[in-house]
Parts: structure tokens; C-alpha cells; sequence
């Protein structure tokens, strides 16, 4: 398998961390979103992903290579893949209620802080892009935060590891850059990220352990 992505991009992070958790090897190939005008955009890897976007997952497939868009959808091939060791519950609301989680991160707050998006604000609007991604970040994070007090143990849901941590751990990094006080504003998500933070899965996947991270 190789995984095309970023060391920053938080799409990326959550399947460094899916695959770590797995135990899958990986090569891993970056794809700089600000160099050269962003090399997501060149046209070898739009071909790979038209969207132009990463993560992209390289697999073989019975024809030859298959690439695998979205993080979300990498997420669940995995899990069909490789069931084990387990990012999902068993119980099937508790399955529901990780997913949703997710795409708490996955469409409610990402996407308003994708790095296309700010730069369009600040291009063509004259917004102030980080004032306005903190914003909208910390009400997602809020509310990801009221859902998650229901079914939260060790984890996001329960005393496993699911999707949503795998969502959650890299959108809090994010947080963190953008001036946002997790310990005192969201403090059942930081707790949660301090467990996840002693697991060498996501350890391995962190941003600044990847060859390709940038000095802060």
C-alpha cells in the first residue's frame, strides 16, 4: 500500500492513524499542498484523485493499482479489509454514534478550515481566515463534545478505539493551531486526546514523526 497525503493535512493524520492502529505497513508519499502552487494540483495527481485533494490510498487491486479518495472511505475500506484489530463497536447505535462523531469533524468542521477555503476568504472576501476557522472550529468541537459525553469511556466511544478518535485527534491538533484552549474549553476532548496520545499508534501517526514534516 502507499498512502499519498501530507504531514499536516488532518484527512491524512486520520488514516496514518487508522493504519497504524492496524498494524499495516505503508510507503508513504508526500504531496506538499503549498509548494509549487500546491502539488495536488499537478496533473499526475489529479489523475490519481481528480478531486485534488489527499489522502489517496494506493492499493492492488485484481487489475492493478486502485487509489482510494476521501479519508472517510479509507476509513471504512480498512475496516472491511482488516478487521482487526477494531475501529468500530460492536453494538450497532454505538457504531452510529462513532460515525456520526466523525462526520461531526468530517463535514461540519473540517471543511470550513480546509486550507482552499482560507485562502479564498482571505483572497477574494478580505476575511480574516483564522479568526473565522477558530470559530467555527470550537463550535464543532463543542458540539462533538456534547454528543460524545453520552457514550465517552477511555475514548470517544467507550474504551476502544474507533473512527471518531481517529477524527477527533487530528482535528484538536488543528484546534491547537489556531489558538484554541482545548484543556480549558473542551476538557472531556482533551482528556480523550491525552489517552489516545499514549498509544504508539498514534504516536506513529503524528504530524511531526512523518518524513516530510516542516519546522513549526
Amino acid at each position: 500500500m502507499k498512502l499519498y497525503g501530507y504531514w499536516r493535512s488532518s484527512c491524512s493524520y486520520r488514516v496514518r492513524i487508522a493504519l497504524a492502529h492496524k498494524g499495516l505497513s505503508v510507503e508513504h508519499a508526500a504531496v506538499h499542498l503549498v509548494k509549487d502552487g500546491g502539488q495536488q494540483h499537478a496533473a499526475d495527481f489529479t489523475q490519481k484523485n481528480p478531486m485534488g485533494q489527499v489522502p489517496v490510498l494506493e492499493i492492488e487491486g485484481d487489475g492493478g493499482p486502485v487509489r482510494l479518495g476521501q479519508s472517510v472511505a479509507i476509513l471504512e475500506y480498512l475496516e472491511e479489509a482488516h478487521p482487526e484489530p477494531a475501529l468500530l463497536p460492536s453494538d450497532a447505535v454505538l457504531r452510529a454514534r462513532a460515525r456520526q462523531l466523525t462526520e461531526i469533524v468530517n463535514a461540519g468542521i473540517q471543511p470550513l478550515q480546509n486550507l482552499r477555503v482560507m485562502q479564498l476568504l482571505e483572497r477574494q472576501h478580505g476575511v480574516d481566515a483564522k479568526a473565522w476557522a477558530r470559530g467555527h472550529i470550537l463550535s464543532g468541537l463543542l458540539a462533538f463534545q456534547a454528543v460524545a459525553e453520552s457514550v465517552a469511556g477511555r475514548y470517544c466511544v467507550g474504551d476502544a478505539v474507533s473512527f471518531a478518535d481517529c477524527a477527533l485527534v487530528p482535528q484538536l491538533y488543528n484546534a491547537r493551531r489556531f489558538g484554541i484552549d482545548v484543556e480549558a474549553e473542551l476538557p472531556l476532548l482533551h482528556r480523550v486526546d491525552t489517552a489516545c496520545a499514549a498509544l504508539e499508534a498514534f504516536q506513529a501517526a503524528h504530524p511531526d514523526r512523518q518524513p516530510d514534516a516542516q519546522p513549526s
